[in-house]
């Protein structure tokens, strides 16, 4: 019996969600099970089904996936030209696919159909949410969606669930980004005083400089593989909903003595941070965030303001265009 099988009765349900959850946040999961396990973390499945209900549900959702689907690619040469949002949220889809993980070999190559599937799945979900449509980032999150499922209805879906908790990301006037960067900086505050202070003093308390980390979740900060390992590590929300929060907390105190020494003004750190990317250790730095958290404790889920993304599902009428969302 494999692993992931132990955690099922006979009839496909999860027994216990919450072993399972502490054993994929200390264990993660293991590749060839992705597919299965991520269904459950993200939402798309519910512990209590059962494998004909999922079974069931995957028919029905395919349906309804090709039906979205069909707004879209129904839309005449002639209706497109009346049509500029539609034109706008494709354009800036195709120009993103292409660029999104070419060096994997999933998506590397010319005509990759993975890469079509990219732009298929972004340009259904601009229609399944019109309101939110499509925000640069968008393509980074759903990448390692579509390499795990390897199916695009199954993709479409997932990426729903995960828009759910991360739309506010996208938010136009930038709330969402605005009240996790908020509590960024109160947990720094409680966790390591020295760095509040110098960041104040440097005029760097809007922890902007984090911005990119915490809107496509770290997703450029590691290699393909550790992201997904990180990823379902957060989605379990085993310690908190907000682990990633401290994540960033981590790496800020493994650098504490660089950025302080070096007496960083907010360009610099910005430039520091970025380069960052490709060489953050993601098995110390996950350690030192479970400890950070544990160690905050009631005082750091006090810093942290009800409704702060990624427990806000997505609130209507606040949220991005396509030429407001900033470059990354």
């Amino acid at each position: 019996m494999d692993p992931w099988s132990a955690f099922l009765d006979s009839e496909g349900r999860v027994m216990d969600p919450d072993a399972l959850r502490k054993r994929i946040f200390y264990g993660g999961v293991e590749y060839d099970l992705r597919k299965e396990v991520w269904k459950f973390l993200l939402g798309y499945h519910a512990c209590d089904s059962t494998y004909a209900e999922r079974e069931y549900l995957s028919s029905v959702k395919k349906s309804e996936y090709e039906i979205l689907k069909s707004q879209w690619q129904s839309i005449s040469p002639a209706q497109a030209k009346r049509f500029t949002k539609f034109r706008e949220r494709k354009g800036l889809i195709e120009k993103d696919v292409v660029r999104t993980d070419r060096s994997i070999s999933f998506y590397d190559g010319d005509d990759n159909p993975n890469v079509a599937l990219l732009h298929d799945i972004l340009l259904t979900y601009s229609f399944y949410n019109f309101d939110l449509g499509y925000c640069q980032g968008m393509s980074d999150l759903l990448s390692p969606i579509l390499f795990v499922m390897g199916d695009e209805s199954e993709s479409f879906w997932c990426f729903v669930e995960l828009m759910e908790h991360l739309g506010p990301n996208f938010n136009r006037d930038q709330s969402g980004m605005h009240s996790q960067l908020f509590a960024l900086s109160k947990l720094v505050e409680i966790l390591d005083c020295p760095l509040h202070n110098y960041l104040r003093q440097a005029d760097c308390l809007n922890y902007f400089f984090c911005f990119r980390w915490i809107l496509i979740q770290f997703k450029r900060e590691f290699e393909y593989e550790k992201v997904m390992r990180l990823w379902e590590v957060l989605w379990t929300r085993y310690l908190s909903e907000h682990l990633h929060l401290y994540v960033c907390v981590a790496i800020l105190k493994r650098y504490r003595k660089k950025i302080m020494g070096e007496q960083m003004d907010f360009d610099t750190l910005l430039k520091f941070i970025n380069e960052l990317s490709g060489r953050i250790n993601l098995d110390d730095t996950l350690r030192d965030a479970e400890a950070l958290c544990i160690c905050a404790g009631e005082n750091g889920a006090a810093c942290i303001p009800p409704g702060t993304p990624p427990s806000l599902p997505i609130e209507t009428g606040l949220l991005c265009s396509q030429q407001e969302q900033d470059e990354i």
